[in-house]
């Protein structure tokens, strides 16, 4: 035990008396530098190493008998750079075909993994965001195998992701690591994200982080924005499209001293035209006006090692749908006809502040605080439904090395606060939910073998009780070009049954919940385990790089809220009774054909079933089997910058079970499983120089349509009514344009 004391007592002075290079690594895209986080710095011929930050900057120990520093990236040339003495090291990595790691190359290299990190995560550029002109981050995830995207509903428009087979309530998904989509803006909130806002996407598969909190099961997504600092001074993107949409998109970002820069985001879309092509009276897409306004504040002191963001946002959005006929302003709570209306207002305050110790780097703290009040009044038909969300969160990380670089340390404590408040019909539920959490993770990086990050975290909820949850994940590399990984971790939630199936509103379904006597809506908080495995393999083939991906997940749920949709007169909640699993399999291959085209393809197999009441049973609307298929091909740049894009996406689903209609009258009985679907999407960008460009593209280009998604459409005040039988495209082929110009 002395011993033991003594070594506490001294550890400090080992761990941050050394002598510490510090740098920052960057990427020279379009005439621009900008920081390249995740990049690999090492000392050649030894284990010291790390990975560059969200900002670009590193720090690792010095000492004179290191002389050759390695830089790396996935799709880069790797560099080593002479070091001769302890001075500020500021790098540029050039874009190569010469790959050291798993690329898809497609506008400087849009989507990566690296062999190096323990988590399994795909790193997405804006680049490949470019991709499908997406235009909020709910339509971002089309070009990438990893996401399953789907519509909710045949009424609301609403696109909801998929990850491992499990809904995107298992998956905490962050803004800069910052808790973004979950409760009231569940099942809206992904398109309340503009598209030219996201910089880059990180998508981890499995348990995330506890420094993150206790929420992820299925995975992670974090976006992370673009910064005044970095982004261009002036941006703007216009887009129409043959659906009736409009979107503006304009960012203005200006250095406001040598310490403070801001940037201004603005963002609007309108669609005001009604369309109806498969004739069963009811809009394909709903009318839509939205105000998005961020405004970004960026802080930086080199010499006292601080960064800090500010920001401050306003939206607005209101949503109409249902019958063609409908008017608001006399149909509104009448049978005249069907309609629906959703008007949400969401204002948010986010900051976050890091200090890095200038003369010990290794040792840093950051703090993240963030604010958001989210009000939403609806109806859907004759269904009332109304969310006011206040949530707090804050989380304080604190950095450090034990020893040397190989040896790094993350701890902290966290607090969040939720204050919910619904009507429901004429019920109304409303709650408060506190938790208080400290966590530790340590995370071991021998970058020539083998690196592990283990995690902890201790919470004390008012609603959950005290609990506790692990994660682990790990990464071997047995021979060149390869990495294994394994992930475990465990994850609880409360789940918000209401905000996050909000399409059980544009039905005639009664709602019923099978109370148990839990905290929250009488039913017991979801816990779940996940389990997974990942291989990757780079290659030659024909002289030219490739690679593969295999990876297995499955989900063991302890318990779980089941929403059975399989009586058509009800949905049902309650708690789970007997087991609830998700296994996930995926297949990617990726091949640079030839100079400027590559090839990306994937096969996924889902099993995802549930014990129901009525016995255990495949999860409705999930297909077992997708394929994938995505071709990208650009034209060597010329010197005054111009340049053709060429990208083709296609999927292709299984057949899907529908839930059981047998107690409906015949005529509205459906079969056992869905017909298969295949969808193609089509884009063509025309780059005329740096500053300007224009696009032209096509979704579900082969006419795809699901005939009478709506059941008893006729009839939508009727107890058969139900538009949530949607399992492919409703609006048929849509065609758009746009383009995009900046002054860097």
């Amino acid at each position: 035990m002395k011993k033991l004391v003594i070594l506490l007592t001294f550890l400090p002075l080992v761990v941050f008396s050394q002598e510490q290079l510090k740098g920052i690594v960057l990427e020279s895209s379009s005439d621009k530098e900008r920081p390249l986080p995740g990049a690999n710095v090492y000392w050649s011929g030894s284990s010291v190493g790390t990975i560059t930050n969200d900002d670009g900057t590193f720090a690792l120990p010095y000492k004179f008998s290191f002389e050759k520093l390695v830089i790396s990236y996935v799709g880069f040339k790797t560099d080593t750079i002479k070091v001769s003495e302890n001075k500020y090291i500021k790098h540029v990595l050039q874009a190569s075909s010469e790959l050291d790691a798993v690329v898809v190359k497609s506008r400087n290299q849009a989507t990566a993994r690296s062999y190096l990190k323990a988590e399994n995560t795909l790193f997405v550029s804006s680049d490949e965001l470019l991709k499908a002109a997406c235009c909020n981050l709910s339509e971002s995830f089309e070009t990438n195998p990893s996401i399953d995207v789907n519509f909710a509903d045949a009424v609301s428009g609403t696109r909801q992701i998929k990850m491992l087979g499990l809904d995107s309530p298992y998956i905490l998904i962050t803004t800069e690591n910052v808790p973004a989509i979950r409760g009231a803006s569940q099942a809206y909130g992904l398109s309340f994200i503009p598209g030219t806002w996201v910089e880059s996407i990180q998508i981890t598969k499995g348990a995330g982080s506890v420094v993150n909190g206790f929420e992820s099961i299925a995975g992670q997504i974090n976006a992370e924005l673009v910064k005044p600092t970095t982004d261009d001074k002036l941006f703007v993107n216009a887009y129409g499209s043959v659906n009736g949409r409009l979107e503006l998109n304009t960012h203005i970002n200006q250095q406001v001293s040598d310490k403070w820069s801001t940037g201004l985001y603005l963002h609007g879309n309108l669609r005001n035209q009604k369309f109806d092509k498969n004739d069963d009276s009811f809009l394909d897409v709903p009318l839509k006006e939205q105000i998005n306004i961020m405004n970004r504040w960026q802080y930086t002191n080199g010499k006292k090692g601080i960064v800090s963001f500010i920001n401050l946002r306003y939206l607005n959005d209101n949503t109409q749908s249902g019958q063609i006929g409908f008017d608001p302003e006399t149909d509104r709570g009448t049978t005249n006809f069907w309609g629906s209306e959703i008007d949400t207002e969401r204002f948010e305050v986010t900051t976050k502040l890091g200090y890095v110790n200038p003369e010990i780097p290794y040792q840093s703290l950051g703090f993240q605080a963030a604010f958001s009040r989210h009000v939403q009044d609806s109806y859907f038909g004759l269904n009332l439904y109304d969310i006011e969300h206040n949530s707090f969160y804050s989380n304080l990380v604190y950095n450090s090395i034990i020893t040397d670089s190989r040896h790094k340390i993350k701890t902290g404590l966290s607090f969040t606060y939720d204050h919910y408040d619904e009507l429901v019909n004429t019920d109304t539920f409303e709650r408060t939910e506190n938790s208080v959490g400290a966590f530790f993770e340590y995370a071991y990086d021998n970058l020539d073998k083998l690196t592990l990050t283990a995690g902890l975290r201790a919470d004390q909820h008012n609603r959950l009780g005290f609990f506790v949850t692990p994660r682990l994940h790990m990464r071997y590399t047995p021979w060149e070009k390869s990495a294994l990984r394994f992930s475990v971790g465990r994850g609880k939630r409360s789940a918000n049954i209401f905000a996050e199936n909000q399409n059980l509103f544009s039905s005639s379904r009664q709602i019923n919940i099978l109370n148990s006597g839990g905290s929250i809506y009488g039913l017991d908080p979801e816990i779940a385990w996940n389990y997974g495995f990942s291989y990757l393999q780079g290659f030659n083939l024909f002289e030219r790089k490739a690679d593969i991906t295999l990876d297995f997940y499955r989900t063991d749920f302890k318990n779980q809220v089941v929403v059975d949709w399989e009586n058509p007169f009800e949905i049902n909640f309650y708690n789970l009774e007997g087991d609830s699993y998700a296994n996930s399999f995926q297949f990617e291959f990726n091949y640079n054909l030839f100079k400027g085209f590559d090839l990306r393809t994937a096969y996924k197999y889902y099993d995802v079933q549930t014990d129901y009441n009525s016995g255990k049973l495949e999860k409705p609307l999930t297909p077992k089997n997708r394929l994938f298929a995505n071709t990208s091909y650009e034209t060597n740049e010329k010197e005054n910058g111009s340049q053709w894009k060429f990208d083709a996406t296609y999927n292709w689903l299984s057949s899907q079970r529908y839930p059981n209609t047998d107690l409906s009258p015949s005529e509205f009985q459906l079969s056992e499983r869905t017909p298969t679907v295949g969808t193609l999407n089509l884009q063509v960008t025309k780059v005329f120089s740096p500053e300007f460009e224009i696009y032209i593209g096509g979704e579900n280009v082969t006419n795809v349509k699901q005939p009478n998604p709506i059941v008893s459409a006729d009839n939508p005040f009727g107890s058969n009514f139900d538009s949530n039988f949607v399992y492919g495209p409703i609006f048929g082929s849509m065609y758009y344009a746009g383009l995009r110009y900046r002054i860097k």
